[in-house]
């Protein structure tokens, strides 16, 4: 069963989960009963039982989580040029800009933030939410050698603070 939820159900929430950045958490809300549902039934809980201690049983992020770690991925595709060249070319190194290739922040992996208006519609872009959450990273997890090392590096990070006060 917890192969055909994570098939059917799980597979619908993450995918295009990198569309929710910024969205409102009315809708996360939404996504995330749609997970309770499904841990609720992989345990036969009853419908008010808490479902955060079984979703630390299955090492399953939240939705917000999971909507950073979709962004995180695809930032490290775009940064080793694996992603599509519409993503890439949203993706800016701080080393890359002119400007700031003197300055220590371009020694490390870190994204420029682009510029924003307003911060109603702004934030919900990929390039402002992708630099926010790819910035929030620790620096050996940005520095990981290859995806196969880096996606459970940072699942191990937003699984920490996710689930902090559960572990």
């Amino acid at each position: 069963m917890l192969t055909m939820l994570r098939s059917l159900a799980i597979n619908k929430v993450d995918s295009c989960s990198s569309v929710m950045a910024g969205a409102p958490d009315v809708l996360l809300h939404r996504l995330q009963s749609v997970l309770n549902a499904a841990v609720r039934l992989v345990f036969s809980a009853r419908r008010f039982d808490h479902t955060t201690p079984l979703l630390c049983e299955l090492h399953w992020l939240k939705v917000p989580e999971r909507v950073r770690f979709r962004l995180c991925v695809l930032n490290y595709r775009c940064l080793n040029s694996t992603a599509p060249q519409y993503h890439a070319e949203t993706i800016r190194p701080v080393s890359s800009s002119g400007a700031r290739q003197h300055l220590r922040s371009a020694e490390t992996s870190t994204i420029q933030v682009p510029s924003i208006r307003r911060s109603t519609l702004s934030d919900l872009s990929f390039q402002v939410a992708a630099a926010w959450d790819w910035n929030a990273l620790p620096q050996h997890v940005r520095n990981a050698p290859s995806l196969s090392v880096f996606r459970p590096e940072i699942k191990t990070v937003l699984f920490r603070s996710s689930f902090l006060d559960a572990i």
